[in-house]
């Protein structure tokens, strides 16, 4: 199981190349930051922790793909991942293009966390219907995908229409970058990730061992092989007995939570989790 780390990636913690260094040194794995466009100053949708207040972090978030591509310019090994983007928020065709220069500058590293939102308001900015957002996400996402990987591209669902196009750089991963679908256990969640995504990405991994089982069955329903699944848990509390149940419950990868920070204080928070790696390094 390998071990990679989090952070809240926001303009006042640390800057996620120095972050993506000081992680590869450090022998772990993989990095992943989030993305919010932006948050609206209405709390129509209650935050996801609870509450009557969003921190403030959430409107202070940077942009991921630029953010990562300027960490893929200082690392050579550390995969580099959204956790999560949402494709919802952004025009497919433009967006595929961004994914795949950044795949490419990151020499295949990219590992693509997708969600579908879960604030009403940001959805709303962006034109997307919150009962229509997976929808939505899953037409985004095959759309980048026939961009990805067909040298005339072409797709026509209910909220994309692409025309035979040509479109360069296709990501060096092929026949796209590495997808990872964020969310809750569930049937809906799991055909979505028979269909066009690589694994799952639930937050902290709680009761893992138990919906795994549904997910693989869903994808062997598919056609697909199970045993070619990525299982990565974000956000993870560590302790010994977690990850000795992720690691026996199939999870491939298990992301450590570091606190959004400015770079000393994420420094000492990743020399603790260290003790996390096994002794090969970062698996």
């Amino acid at each position: 199981m390998r071990i990679g780390v989090t952070m809240f990636a926001t303009d006042r913690a640390m800057p996620v190349h120095e972050l993506a260094v000081a992680a590869e040194e450090r022998g772990f794995h993989s990095l992943y930051v989030p993305e919010h466009t932006h948050i609206p100053v209405s709390r129509e949708t209650p935050p996801p922790a609870g509450g009557d207040t969003l921190d403030e972090g959430y409107a202070r978030v940077v942009d991921p793909l630029v953010s990562l591509a300027a960490a893929a310019a200082v690392t050579d090994r550390i995969l580099l991942g959204t956790a999560v983007a949402l494709p919802a928020q952004h025009d497919p065709i433009a967006w595929a293009k961004a994914v795949a220069t950044l795949d490419r500058l990151a020499a295949g590293r990219l590992v693509l966390g997708v969600g579908f939102g879960w604030n009403r308001e940001e959805l709303r900015d962006h034109g997307v219907a919150f009962g229509e957002r997976r929808a939505v996400v899953r037409e985004h996402m095959l759309a980048a995908q026939a961009l990805w990987r067909d040298e005339v591209a072409e797709f026509h669902g209910d909220h994309v229409h692409l025309s035979p196009s040509w479109a360069w750089p296709k990501p060096v991963q092929q026949p796209r970058p590495r997808v990872l679908v964020g969310g809750g256990a569930g049937p809906a969640l799991f055909a979505h990730i028979a269909e066009w995504a690589d694994g799952w990405m639930p937050i902290g991994g709680a009761g893992i061992g138990a919906e795994l089982p549904a997910l693989r069955q869903a994808v062997a329903d598919a056609g697909r092989d199970p045993a070619s699944l990525h299982v990565v848990p974000i956000g993870v509390l560590p302790g010994p007995g977690k990850l000795d149940h992720h690691r026996a419950a199939g999870v491939t990868e298990c992301v450590l939570r570091l606190p959004s920070a400015p770079g000393d204080e994420v420094r000492r928070a990743l020399d603790d989790a260290m003790r996390w790696l096994d002794p090969g390094g970062g698996d």
